[in-house]
């Protein structure tokens, strides 16, 4: 018998010739249902199934790995699309993508209800219990494939607009699916399933086109993480921004301008707050800041490449015949703002800050609250340097992106990625711009994960991704480096040999979205935000009419300090004038009666439900000015932590 070695996740293992992946995770006793769900062969995504040849390199993955998650609700999606046609034959499955959290697939010809989830779900588990086993098909041609799937148009169009051959599909049992793969073995890793919701969506996202029915679901290798899953769902409902922002009288929505969020004053509160913040930190670390044109010609987006690749989610007008459009992104306008003088070396690195309001037209269906609007505002900066600034200027903005998410309580992770296939730029300027960057992750300390060919076609960049309370990740910080657009400017600086030279230039957002960001906060904090934050910092409360005009009074000492005071002299019972205050996610509830009139102090009520009875009100304005000086998180009044984070 002829033995092969293998190397799998770094350690040798010895298979007979003919040997296959899943006999190496078998062998490496990797056979758990969470375990192994995905595999690379010599850094490719593979099959199970896939035979190995001797000196192999096999990665398993499991399934709280991306790839492994992927592989497992792709497969998903198939069982599910199964099921769908196991109840309606005549419902013809068109694609169906695993996505962050689980999956959906779209058919055509069918009609169905949330009333239908229990009778899919039955079904999917009869499609489980056969274990049935995954297998790929190849087609040498487009001719091939078609046949194969001649009676559904949907899978024809795919095929055709497909580059490449082979084209693969999997079986598994009586259903057969175009798909590239890879999937799993068998389905009896799959040990909870369940549908979430179904919503209508254009074949292709094109409105033009048909409508189809997208199912929702997600599946998991064991029940516990279903029964998690569907606990954070109740979680993340309670949370929902959407629904918070009304509450709060924070933002909203008119049908007279779809997509494009109105900010309330209460709303605008946070918001100013924002800005305030980062523009300190920006001003600290030696950014200038400008502001740019909100409309710019046609011709300076074809310079800039727009008018070519991104026209479609453009806003364009014609004035005296002339072609404009309203800018979707903010880095054109900075390259003009450079290009009005003459640089030399010794003004670099040169950091330039926008608050840039930005317009996008986005599908009407894609639109989510403030996590996917049409109009919104980016925390823009484009810096301006030498090649051997590269690594201390990244280091520079990963020190201020660590100061801002710190300050909200927001852990992150990093993410380097790499030169695509598709790229400008020669082998040097890459190799340059990428070991600047990795340079800077090397020293900044912190783990970081490499993507290997997902940089920008103009550059490599770092990705950010923060994570909120109930442990989502949400790409908001992103450094690029570009090559391409001081290259279409021909933006220029004098160096110390008198020579014209071409700057290095780096995008970098924190922020990203200011709207996005602002929803992520309102859902991380659950709308309790911390001090130096809230629209609603203090509210005082009379216990009867006589008590008014001393409030109004105290109410005015507040805020004589810049803090965010109302009054609540109202006919209602003091206790429910705590319940609104409670409603509205007040952080700190004074109340005046007699006794406090007499003695010119307040009785103290928490967000946190303590109540600390009657303070000194100069003591009380010492301890949370130092709170909202500092930013802290926490109040110095809490004495419930635990239900203050929550």
């Amino acid at each position: 018998m002829v033995i092969m070695k293998i190397i799998v996740n770094g350690a040798n293992v010895e298979l007979p010739e003919g040997g296959t992946v899943r006999d190496a995770a078998e062998k490496a006793h990797l056979t758990a249902p969470d375990q192994a769900v995905a595999a690379t062969v010599n850094g490719h995504l593979r099959d199970q199934w896939t035979v190995l040849r001797d000196g192999d390199e096999i990665s398993f993955f499991n399934f709280d790995d991306p790839k492994g998650k992927e592989v497992f609700w792709h497969t998903s999606a198939h069982v599910l699309a199964q099921a769908i046609l196991r109840l309606w034959p005549k419902a013809k499955p068109t694609i169906g993508p695993p996505i962050e959290n689980g999956f959906y697939y779209d058919f055509a010809d069918l009609e169905i209800s949330d009333q239908d989830f229990e009778k899919i779900e039955k079904e999917i588990e009869n499609v489980l219990n056969e274990n049935l086993k995954t297998e790929r098909f190849e087609f040498a041609s487009k001719k091939e494939a078609k046949e194969a799937f001649g009676q559904n148009p949907y899978k024809c169009e795919l095929i055709e607009g497909f580059d490449e051959t082979p084209i693969s599909a999997y079986r598994q049992g009586e259903f057969f699916d175009l798909c590239r793969g890879p999937h799993l073995a068998s389905l009896n890793k799959i040990k909870a399933f369940k549908i979430l919701k179904t919503s209508g969506a254009y074949w292709r996202g094109d409105s033009k086109r048909q409508m189809l029915k997208r199912i929702y679901g997600i599946s998991f290798p064991d029940r516990k993480r279903l029964k998690d899953y569907l606990q954070f769902l109740e979680e993340a409902k309670k949370r929902d921004h959407k629904v918070l922002g009304l509450a709060l009288d924070l933002f909203s929505f008119r049908e007279e301008a779809p997509g494009m969020p109105f900010i309330h004053p209460r709303g605008l509160i946070v918001w100013n707050r924002l800005l305030e913040f980062l523009r300190a930190l920006q001003g600290d670390a030696g950014y200038v800041e400008i502001k740019t044109p909100l409309m710019m010609s046609k011709e300076l987006w074809e310079r800039s490449g727009h008018w070519t690749h991104y026209r479609e989610n453009m806003y364009t007008s014609q004035v005296e015949e002339r072609d404009f459009a309203i800018k979707p992104m903010n880095c054109p306008g900075c390259m003009l703002y450079y290009s009005t003088a003459i640089h030399s070396y010794r003004e670099l690195p040169l950091r330039i800050a926008e608050i840039g309001h930005v317009h996008r037209f986005e599908a009407s269906g894609a639109l989510n609250g403030l996590f996917r609007v049409r109009s919104f505002h980016q925390d823009d900066a484009h810096l301006f340097m030498l090649p051997d600034q590269i690594k201390s200027e990244i280091n520079n903005i990963l020190l201020l992106a660590d100061k801002i998410y710190m300050t909200f309580g927001l852990p992150y992770r990093l993410e380097l990625s790499t030169r695509p296939e598709k790229s400008i730029g020669t082998d040097e300027d890459w190799a340059i711009a990428t070991d600047g960057l990795k340079g800077a992750l090397d020293d900044w300390g912190h783990s970081y994960r490499i993507n290997e060919g997902d940089g920008a076609f103009y550059g490599p960049k770092i990705d950010i991704h923060i994570r909120d309370a109930l442990g989502r990740n949400w790409q908001c910080g992103t450094v690029q480096l570009d090559m391409s657009l001081p290259q279409k400017f021909a933006l220029e600086y004098v160096d110390s040999d008198a020579l014209h030279k071409r700057p290095v230039m780096l995008h970098r957002a924190l922020f990203g979205s200011i709207e996005r960001f602002f929803g992520i906060l309102v859902e991380h904090f659950s709308g309790k935000f911390p001090f130096w934050l809230s629209p609603y910092q203090i509210r005082i409360m009379t216990v009867a009419d006589r008590h008014a005009e001393y409030a109004h009074e105290l109410a005015k000492r507040l805020r004589a300090h810049n803090l965010v005071v109302d009054v609540d002299a109202s006919s209602e019972s003091v206790g429910k004038k705590v319940r609104t205050a409670q409603l509205l996610k007040t952080n700190y509830m004074l109340t005046v009666g007699d006794k406090e009139l007499e003695n010119g102090n307040a009785a103290l009520r928490t967000r946190d439900n303590v109540v600390h009875g009657e303070i000194d009100i100069s003591a009380f304005l010492a301890k949370v000015i130092e709170e909202r000086d500092t930013r802290a998180l926490m109040s110095p009044y809490s004495m419930n932590t635990e239900a203050e984070a929550k």
